[in-house]
């Protein structure tokens, strides 16, 4: 239902209107003027004045000055965690698997017993072949016998075959009785010589069979299977009283080194460059576990002979002492490389930077309390800061928070951060 209207009799408009109608009763000229004089009021009237920006109430934002700071330079990425030796244990030997010593999963270290092969049958081989050395040394010591007294009775027969030399120019023994004489002696230097003959070839056979002996001793020492390097095994792939083979594929177990341990990652090929310039003692290399905070330091000991062509990246490796064990193999972890200082940078919070039209744009109060709207280059991420390359200056106050409220020109007026939220728009 309408409500009535009642004119206010005091109301500008009101009191105009008397105006008009008592410039109706007057003369045309002075008619004429009071009516112009009544219409500029009217038109004052229908058109109020519009509020001043100063007028305006000013927005709760947050604010935060510009610095000037040295800070790294940084490159970011994601690396792999790699274990710096892997180790496919095997057996050297074939037999039954009669002992395992080892808990999967758990910490090895070089020289620990791992696994126990029966020994039986290689201990069957040493003794074979430790008897076949004891055999030929004999034989050895026989045959040195042999020459020995060959050549004592060659000595006698050689002077039997002198004298009868001489007893045959004298006319004593015939020319035969001579000529057997030297045909013993013959016989002697020929035996001499097969018996040297038998110490070359007794040596020889001690020689086989010392390595024999060898052999069977180190086949006898592979049935005890050790850790050859300190590292965690994972799970057993062999269990006790299988039959285990020296030429079979498969490891018995596999065994990772995770100290010291090493990271992958790629970086940029525009950073190979300053990195080759660098020596590695000097690049300081962070890596942490995603969603993690806590970082280790480790050294570049890698930089890849060639660039990824289908990612424009190079490849680098990194070593990490991993004392603490934070890096586990297998896993992606964020790396920072850095790679200088950059002296006199313009730092300021990350949220002060919005999304512009072409480029980011920060809000800049200026002295009159009101903002104006900048676009800036932006550089790298300084923790939850960020380096400002161009288009604002250090001890410039920008807006970190509020934005949403802003426009050119608008009066703004500095808050606490946690009051942003209960103010009114």
């Amino acid at each position: 239902m309408d409500q009535p209207h009642f004119s206010n009799p005091n109301s500008r408009a009101n009191r105009a209107a008397g105006q008009i109608r008592q410039a109706e009763l007057m003369p045309s000229p002075s008619k004429a003027l009071l009516l112009l004089v009544v219409m500029i009021c009217l038109s004052g009237c229908a058109s109020p004045k519009a509020d001043s920006p100063k007028s305006i109430p000013p927005t709760p934002v947050s604010v935060a000055v510009a610095k000037e700071e040295a800070v790294p330079i940084e490159v970011t990425a994601v690396g792999t965690v790699e274990p710096s030796a892997i180790i496919q244990v095997r057996s050297r030997v074939s037999g039954e698997l009669t002992r395992v010593s080892l808990i999967e999963g758990s910490e090895v270290h070089q020289g620990d017993l791992l696994f126990e092969i029966d020994p039986r049958p290689y201990n069957e081989a040493l003794r074979q072949a430790e008897a076949a050395v004891a055999k030929d040394t004999a034989q050895l010591k026989q045959a040195e016998a042999n020459v020995v007294r060959d050549q004592a009775q060659l000595k006698s027969v050689q002077a039997d075959a002198d004298r009868s030399d001489q007893l045959l120019n004298a006319g004593v023994v015939t020319r035969q009785q001579r000529d057997q004489g030297r045909s013993a002696s013959d016989a002697l230097l020929a035996s001499i010589e097969a018996d040297r003959a038998a110490i070359e070839s007794a040596r020889a056979s001690i020689e086989n069979d010392r390595s024999m002996a060898d052999r069977a001793k180190l086949d006898l020492d592979y049935c005890k299977i050790r850790s050859p390097i300190t590292g965690r095994v994972g799970n057993l792939l062999v269990h006790e009283g299988n039959l285990v083979s020296d030429t079979s594929p498969n490891p018995l177990v596999i065994i990772h080194r995770v100290q010291p341990i090493w990271v992958s990652f790629g970086v940029p090929e525009e950073h190979l460059e300053a990195i080759r310039k660098t020596p590695s003692q000097n690049l300081l290399i962070r890596a942490a576990v995603q969603n993690s905070s806590q970082a280790v330091r480790g050294t570049l000991i890698v930089v890849d002979n060639t660039v990824d062509t289908t990612t424009g990246t190079i490849k680098l490796k990194a070593n990490f002492e991993n004392q603490d064990r934070l890096l586990w193999p297998g896993q992606f972890v964020n790396v920072t490389l850095t790679l200088g200082t950059l002296k006199k940078a313009v730092i300021v919070p990350a949220e002060a930077v919005q999304p512009g039209q072409k480029s980011p744009m920060v809000y800049v109060v200026k002295p009159d309390q009101t903002v104006e709207p900048r676009t800036v280059v932006v550089g790298q991420d300084y923790g939850k800061r960020v380096i400002i390359e161009k288009g604002l200056a250090a001890g410039e106050s920008v807006v970190t928070d509020g934005q949403l409220r802003l426009f050119p020109g608008a009066p703004v007026r500095a808050v606490a951060a946690d009051q942003i939220e209960s103010q009114k728009l």
